[in-house]
């Protein structure tokens, strides 16, 4: 099995999180909390539809990632974009 992360929007502002070691979602990455295992993805997807169900996060997925010196990356471009932040500055 890849190597996967749990990741989702942030309801509020639609920013990017991934769910992290410590059980909270974080915008960074290399934070995550890395599925290893079948049982370990399940475990994050059921967390990930418990979050979705209570309004925290929007479009929960795991994510497939290496690892690559300690550094988790995902394996889809559009989830390195995601994972990197947008690739336009954002206009206030």
């Amino acid at each position: 099995m890849t190597s996967q992360v749990l990741t989702a929007n942030r309801l509020t502002d639609g920013i990017a999180v991934w769910y992290d070691k410590s059980g909270n979602w974080n915008e960074w990455i290399g934070r995550s909390e890395v599925a290893h295992s079948k049982e370990d993805a399940e475990r994050l997807e059921a967390i990930g539809k418990k979050a979705y169900a209570n309004n925290e996060v929007l479009d929960v997925n795991l994510v497939e990632v290496e690892e690559i010196e300690g550094q988790i990356r995902p394996l889809r471009l559009r989830e390195r974009i995601r994972a990197e932040g947008p690739t336009i500055e954002y206009m206030i």
